[in-house]
Order: structure tokens, then C-alpha cells, then sequence
């Protein structure tokens, strides 16, 4: 490997949104710095098994079905 191309990899503690606390090796940030996340696998729902449903309330769906009404789409 080349020297100095490299970038430092080092320990950086990571805190999740319910406070659980681990300590990881990543070049993010300097050496005992601390990684707040706000989204973790404990509360995004694509990692929960949430469900997602789309509210179209005169956005883009509606705009174009009444743009494109009378093509017997």
C-alpha cells in the first residue's frame, strides 16, 4: 500500500435516539469523538416494519390525473 493516502481510522463512540451508547473504529470525526444519530434501526420504520402510505392531498398524483383525465388512461 502507499503511505499517507490513507485516512486515520480511529475510535468514535456512537449514540442512538433511545441513548444506547457503543464504540466503533471509523474515519468519521477525530479520535473519542461522539456520533449523534437521529435516525438509527430502532426508529426508521423501513427497520421497524412501519408502514408508509402516500397522502396525496392536491399534490403531484392528483395534478396529474386531472391533467391527463380525458385520454381514457
Amino acid at each position: 500500500m502507499k503511505a499517507d493516502i490513507h485516512p486515520d481510522y480511529h475510535l468514535i463512540k456512537i449514540v442512538m435516539t433511545n441513548g444506547t451508547e457503543y464504540y466503533t473504529r471509523s474515519t468519521w470525526g477525530e479520535e473519542g469523538a461522539t456520533l449523534q444519530l437521529d435516525i438509527d434501526p430502532n426508529s426508521h420504520p423501513a427497520w421497524t416494519g412501519g408502514q408508509q402510505t402516500i397522502v396525496d392531498r392536491g399534490g403531484r398524483v392528483s395534478k396529474f390525473k386531472k391533467r391527463y383525465e380525458g385520454l381514457g388512461i
